[in-house]
């Protein structure tokens, strides 16, 4: 056999190597810790992507929330320490904060330990759509030295999602369990993180209704820490807004601020952190001042 007639056969090798390359999953990048404190996962790459500037409120600025504040960031510094903490979840009303408190207390804690000369804790924000890659990113990070706070916001499962059973495991239940250096903290408007339609149509279709109702909860029950954010009140809404006037060192009357700021929340049918925020970021604009801290 001639070289020649060995060609078509080298030919169709080559693409089926080729092939073969393609459908092989991509190896998970070793990440560099030391380049960032926060990073954002990349289901698609298998990577961590750095963050050099998380957006975030400095925690003095998050008002009307005081007590889960404190219970969030306590639980938050004694994993950095070491200690034994809980799985977080922070579930309720819309713009409340919930996701800038987890980034907030982030920020909070490595102030501290930075100024005892402590190890900094990494924040890796997963994204809702890639939760059934969790076991890969826990595998990534679960020989490094540095302890990580894996962070979901929005989280919830609609009607035929299974990827929450997964995401049990990873939590408590699986073989290996949560790595030691690792805590889940997630953000919910749903306490259950499920649709009350679906819990229903699973109970009324199963053999013993409490175990299928108690299947759906469980998720829920994976979270030591439940921290619930209620809609404010009108004096927490404007302690917000106020605390951004001041902290941004913005020049305006008090009376006119609380009118302003009221009919702003009463024409977007809620007060919340979100709605205060907005309105500042309004007043700034018609004021001529740009929004950086005094």
């Amino acid at each position: 056999m001639t070289a020649a007639d060995l060609t078509p056969l080298v030919d169709r090798l080559d693409a089926l190597l080729a092939l073969v390359d393609r459908l092989t999953p991509p190896r998970p990048r070793e990440p560099d810790f030391a380049a960032a404190d926060a990073f954002v996962w990349s289901a698609r790459e298998l990577r961590l992507a750095p963050v050099a500037r998380v957006n975030r409120v400095a925690i003095s600025l998050l008002k009307g929330v005081d007590l889960v504040r404190d219970q969030l960031t306590g639980n938050t510094e004694r994993f950095a320490r070491g200690l034994p903490a809980n799985n977080a979840l922070l579930w309720g009303a819309r713009g409340m904060g919930k996701s800038s408190l987890v980034k907030a207390a982030h920020a909070d804690v490595n102030a501290r330990l930075e100024g005892e000369g402590g190890s900094p804790l990494k924040l890796v924000e997963i994204h809702r759509e890639d939760i059934e890659s969790l076991p890969v990113l826990l595998t990534l990070i679960a020989a490094s030295p540095f302890r990580f706070l894996v962070f979901c916001d929005d989280l919830s499962f609609d009607a035929g999602d299974a990827s929450y059973k997964s995401l049990k495991a990873v939590l408590e239940g699986g073989i290996e369990g949560r790595p030691e250096n690792v805590l889940f903290y997630a953000t919910s408007n749903r306490r259950h993180l499920m649709p009350r339609e679906m819990i229903d149509n699973e109970r009324s279709t199963a053999i013993n209704p409490s175990e299928a109702t108690e299947e759906k909860v469980s998720l829920s029950d994976r979270f030591g820490l439940w921290l619930g954010f209620h809609k404010c009140g009108q004096d927490d809404y404007l302690a917000m807004v106020r605390g951004y006037v001041a902290h941004f060192g913005l020049t305006v009357e008090d009376d006119r601020l609380v009118a302003e700021s009221l009919e702003w929340a009463t024409t977007r049918g809620a007060r919340s952190g979100r709605t205060a925020w907005q309105y500042v970021q309004d007043l700034a604009g018609r004021l001529g001042q740009r929004l950086e801290a005094k």
